[in-house]
């Protein structure tokens, strides 16, 4: 797989020419984003791409804001070109009306982005450049329009067809090792040591997307412990005084964390394909296999006790069953479940298989959750059943044990409640 994403990526290297010297300027940005999405000229256009790229990472931030703000309202669609354009093909529907309406309903600025994207690691810096436009769109929500422009985009130029599945080991090249560290959002990688314990043994593995316009950053990482039964604890994957496994030995895969690496590509899903993939790639490999589970974090338990108003001692004196009843039953407007990961998981078809209380001892786990992890369940005869359902009407698969506990928490709930009416009512 290292010699394809190599070969995709001295494909896409080729396909562009390097940018000539030229005559810089210094007309505004808008001037020479006029420019870029009205010129014709191959090289004249990658030396504006090059110098529009170069320029924005030299903005302030308020010069940033103002960017995207022309992006924002001097590039939008024009309504009465795309109403009028529409009436043409409904009137009479041809190749010709409907390409006029195409073009109108096609805000320019997703061609200056198509055109920025023609230099030399342009793809990279887009990516970036839709990190600064995430973080500004909350506080300028005109510039919402400009966001989905760029995951339009992003959604095709990202797509699966072009991503490529590399292996991480010990024996990569530290470049890419170092960014396994950098972006490891679940558990974090303390030093080096510690990244050779989940890299090297035979018991270990380690699955990254990478796409041929950035071969050296990550997209999105899955760890993986091969394990004899479903581990109810991190401690158990990544304690160091643990027996390593002989791979062979192994009956289950316990993908124990998954970590978006670009900011920029949030909303674009890799998740799903990357689980996918991973699932038969080991299978392949070993086809002792059986079980493949994850022993994941439920981030917004906490919050969901305090609004519920359950009490930290209550809480930790009883967590299985209110976390069970949390991934079952709390949910967001709509009907989806409240938890992302559990709403992750559960829209690729996994079911919830089994809580544990005092799973994850760390800062990080006990604020989340007081320590509670899941193990969500990829049975693969039942996936794709599952997954429909979840799509159709947010049900939640759940193993019979899950759902018992979930039961007793609601039960004790309205116990508690009917107490409370009780004193009201004295």
């Amino acid at each position: 797989m290292s010699l394809l994403a190599d070969l995709l990526s001295t494909v896409f290297d080729r396909s562009r020419r390097a940018v000539p010297a030229g005559q810089w300027d210094n007309r505004a940005m808008e001037e020479l984003v006029a420019d870029l999405i009205g010129n014709r000229g191959e090289v004249r256009g990658m030396i504006l791409a090059r110098q529009i790229l170069d320029r924005y990472a030299a903005m302030t931030q308020e010069e940033k804001r103002g960017f995207f703000l022309h992006l924002a309202t001097g590039l939008d669609i024009n309504p009465d070109r795309v109403r009028s354009t529409l009436q043409d093909y409904e009137t009479a529907s041809s190749k010709a009306s409907y390409r006029a309406f195409m073009a109108a309903s096609e805000p320019p600025r997703q061609e200056l982005v198509r055109r920025l994207n023609q230099v030399p690691g342009a793809t990279g810096s887009l990516v970036a450049m839709r990190n600064d436009l995430l973080a500004m769109t909350r506080e300028e929500p005109t510039l919402a329009a400009v966001d989905l422009d760029f995951r339009h985009l992003f959604s095709s130029w990202f797509n699966r067809g072009f991503l490529v599945l590399r292996p991480i080991n010990w024996e990569s090249p530290a470049h890419v090792l170092e960014k396994i560290i950098a972006y490891e959002a679940v558990h974090a990688i303390d030093s080096w040591d510690d990244l050779r314990r989940r890299m090297q043994p035979t018991d270990r593995r380690c699955f990254a997307f990478f796409h041929p316009a950035m071969p050296d950053e990550p997209l999105i990482f899955v760890e993986v412990a091969l394990t004899k039964g479903v581990p109810g604890a991190i401690s158990q994957v990544l304690t160091e005084d643990r027996d390593v496994l002989k791979a062979e030995e192994a009956d289950t895969a316990v993908f124990y964390s998954i970590s978006n690496c670009q900011a920029g590509l949030a909303g674009i899903s890799f998740g799903n394909s990357l689980i996918k993939q991973v699932v038969d790639d080991l299978s392949r490999e070993l086809p002792g296999l059986k079980t493949f589970v994850t022993l994941s974090p439920i981030p917004g338990l906490t919050a969901w006790l305090e609004e519920e108003g359950v009490s930290e001692e209550t809480a930790r004196a009883n967590l299985a069953p209110l976390t069970a009843r949390y991934l079952l039953q709390a949910k967001r407007p709509g009907g989806a479940p409240r938890d992302p990961v559990a709403r992750f998981h559960l829209g690729n078809g996994a079911m919830v298989h089994a809580v544990h209380a005092e799973a994850d001892p760390s800062t990080n786990g006990q604020k989340q959750s007081f320590g509670a992890m899941v193990n969500y369940l990829y049975d693969l005869s039942a996936v794709a059943q599952n997954h429909e359902r979840f799509a159709d009407s947010h049900e939640v698969a759940a193993a019979p044990s899950v759902v018992a506990l979930a039961r007793a928490a609601e039960k004790a709930a309205e116990k508690a409640g009917d107490k409370t009416d009780t004193k009201g009512a004295k």
